[in-house]
């Protein structure tokens, strides 16, 4: 008996885990692939499908406190290896343990408490404008021509050994040396890219699906974090004529000559 009030306990626990408001719109999510869709005017839209969310709250940095509003947001069931530290703040904040964590800096964190679940729904729509950030994909020790799309050197006049080199990398006569930020070959992707004002195409919150306009940094399986674009969105301007009232004014116009 006492198991089974444990049991329903917990159950009515898990359903009265309250949302974030659709105020918040920031979640963590996983690079399933790309595919095509159809729009209602029969364009097809080359589309990145993207996992987004759950998301739980696991902490908040207030202004007072940490000298600036942030929320933090985990993502991802971490079953093991968890590291000490990383343990006491779950502890601390009554959070089961997340693989991926990531603050967003946020201001109204007054209404926003950890254990409180960000989902997809109703937080974004199709037609909205967001930035897309993720890792991109490692390609390792790359050449000049690869890494930073250098044109080459010709083959003729005996130079066949020089069509791939960089070319000359310095000037004997001034500083006598190379000066730092030289594009040569090195480590080729691996980094942080966030690409700016992407189209949503479509949104299944039923299932956490939502499709990004073309294509997203990483590999299937990344993780990708959403947010609304920094950048300025013009709103389309309503005009006022129809035309079929435009219709009837050349009527009218026609019939009074």
């Amino acid at each position: 008996m006492e198991e089974n009030k444990n049991l329903n306990q917990e159950d009515k626990n898990k359903t009265q885990v309250e949302k974030v408001s659709p105020e918040f719109r920031y979640l963590i999510a996983k690079k399933l692939g790309m595919t095509q869709i159809f729009t209602e005017s029969g364009e097809v839209k080359g589309v990145t499908v993207l996992e987004a969310g759950p998301c739980v709250v696991v902490y908040t940095r207030t202004k007072g406190k940490d000298g600036y509003n942030a929320v933090c947001l985990g993502y991802g069931e971490k079953k093991k290896n968890i590291n000490k530290p990383m343990e006491g703040i779950f502890k601390k904040y009554g959070v089961n343990p997340v693989e991926h964590l990531k603050e967003f800096r946020f201001e109204n964190v007054e209404s926003i408490k950890p254990g409180q679940i960000v989902t997809l729904e109703g937080r974004f729509k199709e037609g909205d404008w967001v930035d897309v950030q993720g890792i991109t994909v490692g390609k390792g020790f790359a050449g000049a021509m690869k890494r930073h799309n250098f044109s080459g050197q010709p083959a003729s006049h005996g130079a066949s050994d020089r069509e791939r080199a960089p070319g000359s990398l310095a000037s004997r006569r001034a500083l006598g040396r190379v000066i730092p930020g030289q594009r040569m070959a090195g480590r080729l992707g691996g980094e942080m890219c966030t690409i700016q004002k992407v189209r949503v195409e479509k949104v299944i919150p039923e299932k956490n699906i939502i499709m990004i306009n073309g294509s997203v940094p990483g590999k299937p399986g990344n993780i990708i974090y959403l947010k609304p674009t920094s950048k300025k969105v013009k709103v389309p301007v309503q005009t006022t004529t129809v035309k079929s009232q435009v219709k009837k004014d050349s009527t009218k116009a026609a019939k009074k000559k």
